[in-house]
């Protein structure tokens, strides 16, 4: 099994690296293209009238957001289908919403556009309606993307790519030979987008039922636009607040200086690209080795690297025989450490990309509201700092690597600590579920187990008949336990998600090693990182005398209540995603590894409920990492808040 999973891993890796060598040329392709643009649109426009142009193509970037969004999902969606008939029928989905926003933000900008014009100091509001067309059909285009990148025609992908950078290129050099100036330069633009929906049209199968419900599409968009609002808004943010700031030529020299900011960016798109329907259409054990995310992240570090050097040691000489004498910039903060500067920023933020989007591929990724609020960041730190262009790079720089630290620690942290190891097709499950059990059963299990502990001194005689012998067709009976229970156990039990299923399973004897404990206090001493429990059972057999003789005798005390014929013991309470997946102990640590010590074949002596949610892994009783604790400490102050204890002491009293 592991020898398999090496060599799925692998063979991810391989893929992912191949596909973005495939996306890199074309990127680059296209990169060049957009450079000859620049210098094309820079050299004949001037500094002032450049600064125009790219403002308003900003705008358009801006909109990117909906763009990837639906790109990124239809690649998602499209790379989980299983059929021709499956990929066409969520493709088709996605792209009638597609028309309908675009659409909708071309009628936007069209009844916005003087207000728009009017902010950005532009001349003409024409310009801002020439961008409506494109935008109509930027949107749609990104689904169309979408699925030829979820079907794995990267060399397509970059064949598009470079097809827009060249109608672009070659459009508004012929408008603007033709005296159509900024107005050739932007309706070029929106021709480019329409040329490349229309050559990125599919091949589709057959119509079928669209596999993907509503609300699951609406989710992943949800996701997406989260994410695609953070990023168009960093990487764009600072163009259009320049260009409000600044005057109208320095705000062409920042223009030229964030083109290699796209640049940079490029490259990064292409290895995410590659990377995201690889990872999306894998089972989760390739993924999860760090190896995957690490090769991603070291292209991404070194084809950025390498640029930002490159364009330090440029002559600022050549930069200005490029794009004209007007993009002269004097002093020691010259083009080229500005273009460098640029640079190195680009690279730090295109590093936490790849750690979102890799999360994105496989599940929602809460970090992406991380971004979000990181751009507005940017945006308050650029309206407080704005002295010098250097000075609106150097903000950017500085949030860009504190943004990185809460993006990469809970994604490694989390890595190393996930206990969701998929089994291997074919191999057996941890647990049968026997039957479905009410939550309230499961309650009356746990407090049963727990009910000896001193923080239930007040109660013990007076509700142990309740607590002992439960019975669970009585509500006022139940309530009064769950009151017992939540007065220890409160922020223990807030932490299971809502809606988990319960049931009452059968542990596979054979695939004990996918059952886990939970981190703390003792285990973790004797765990030494692997905390399955055929593990800490070997480690309490082999090395008990590294830990408190106490707690060896309590396993050992437990085991020799199992020889009775009736133990009195509580069930073992277990927590997981589903039944294929592994499972953490949530009570029963010390019963099920007494049980295992003694002999396998007391486990039949012990009972186990099983309480199984989708959304599990945001508990941290099963899934153990920042976001997790962080979720544990708000329930824990907001029961200290509401002093609830006292509340239900006085429940539990009514019975007394």
């Amino acid at each position: 099994m592991v020898n398999g999973v090496t060599k799925s891993t692998k063979r991810l890796r391989a893929r992912i690296i191949s596909g973005s060598v495939v996306l890199l040329t074309g990127s680059g392709l296209a990169t060049a293209v957009n450079l000859t643009y620049n210098i094309v649109v820079a050299r004949f426009l001037g500094p002032k009238v450049f600064g125009h142009a790219t403002v308003v193509y900003t705008l358009l970037t801006l909109i990117s957001a909906v763009t990837l969004s639906f790109q990124i999902t239809s690649a998602k969606v499209v790379a989980q289908q299983d059929s021709p008939e499956g990929k066409a029928a969520v493709y088709r989905g996605f792209h009638r919403g597609a028309w309908c926003s675009g659409i909708f933000l071309a009628l936007i900008l069209l009844l916005f556009r003087r207000v728009i014009a009017n902010y950005l100091n532009l001349p003409d509001p024409v310009l801002v309606a020439l961008l409506a067309i494109g935008a109509a059909f930027y949107v749609p285009l990104g689904s169309r993307r979408g699925y030829i990148q979820g079907s794995y025609g990267f060399r397509r992908l970059a064949t598009n790519l470079v097809l827009e950078g060249a109608v672009r290129l070659g459009g508004s050099l012929v408008l603007i030979l033709l005296g159509l100036g900024v107005r050739g330069v932007i309706a070029a633009n929106a021709a480019g987008v329409a040329v490349a929906y229309l050559a990125a049209a599919p091949k589709l199968a057959a119509r079928t039922p669209n596999p993907l419900r509503l609300s699951d599409a609406f989710r992943e968009i949800s996701q997406a636009i989260v994410f695609f609002s953070g990023q168009v808004l960093i990487n764009n943010c600072d163009i259009v607040l320049v260009k409000h700031f600044f005057l109208a030529r320095e705000a062409g020299l920042y223009a030229a200086v964030a083109m290699v900011g796209r640049v940079v960016y490029a490259f990064s798109s292409s290895v995410v690209n590659a990377m995201f329907p690889l990872v999306a259409g894998t089972r989760d054990e390739e993924r999860k080795d760090l190896r995957v995310i690490v090769t991603a992240l070291l292209l991404v570090l070194g084809s950025g690297s390498a640029l930002a050097l490159s364009l330090y040691v440029v002559p600022a000489a050549i930069w200005t025989a490029l794009f004209g004498s007007g993009f002269e910039i004097n002093g020691k903060y010259n083009l080229p450490y500005l273009l460098a500067l640029y640079a190195i920023t680009t690279v730090v933020y295109s590093l936490s990309v790849v750690i979102i989007t890799f999360e994105m591929s496989y599940k929602l990724a809460n970090v992406r509201w991380v971004q979000l609020a990181f751009s507005g960041v940017v945006i308050a730190g650029i309206y407080r700092f704005h002295s010098s262009l250097r000075e609106v790079i150097m903000v950017q720089l500085v949030l860009m690597m504190v943004l990185l630290i809460p993006v990469a620690l809970p994604f490694l942290i989390n890595s190393l600590t996930d206990p969701r190891d998929l089994l291997q097709a074919g191999s057996p499950r941890p647990v049968r579920v026997i039957r479905r059990v009410s939550e309230d059963e499961v309650i009356a299990e746990f407090l049963k187990s727990d009910f000896h502990n001193p923080a239930f001194r007040n109660h013990q005689e007076s509700m142990r008949e309740v607590v002992m012998n439960p019975n669970l067709d009585d509500a006022g009976d139940n309530a009064r336990r769950r009151a017992l229970l939540f007065i220890r156990h409160f922020s223990l039990w807030k932490e299971i998600p809502v809606g988990t299923k319960w049931c009452e399973v059968e542990v596979n004897e054979a695939d004990l090693s996918h059952i886990r404990i939970f981190p703390r206090a003792q285990w973790r001493k004797l765990a030494r990182g692997n905390f399955s429990i055929t593990e800490i059972t070997e480690a309490v057999r082999t090395r008990g005398h590294m830990v408190d003789a106490r707690f060896v005798a309590k396993i050992a005390s437990i085991g020799d209540r199992l020889l009775q014929q009736d133990s009195g013991l509580g069930a073992v309470v277990l927590i997981g995603v589903n039944e294929w997946e592994s499972l953490r102990v949530l009570d029963g640590n010390h019963r099920l590894v007494a049980a295992m010590l003694a002999s396998p074949n007391r486990l039949q002596k012990l009972r186990f409920l099983c309480g199984l949610s989708p959304r599990m892994t945001e508990c941290c009783w099963y899934n153990t990492n920042l976001m997790t604790l962080f979720r544990y400490g708000r329930n824990v102050m907001t029961h200290a808040i509401r002093s609830s204890d006292a509340d239900m002491a006085r429940l539990v009293q009514s019975a007394d």
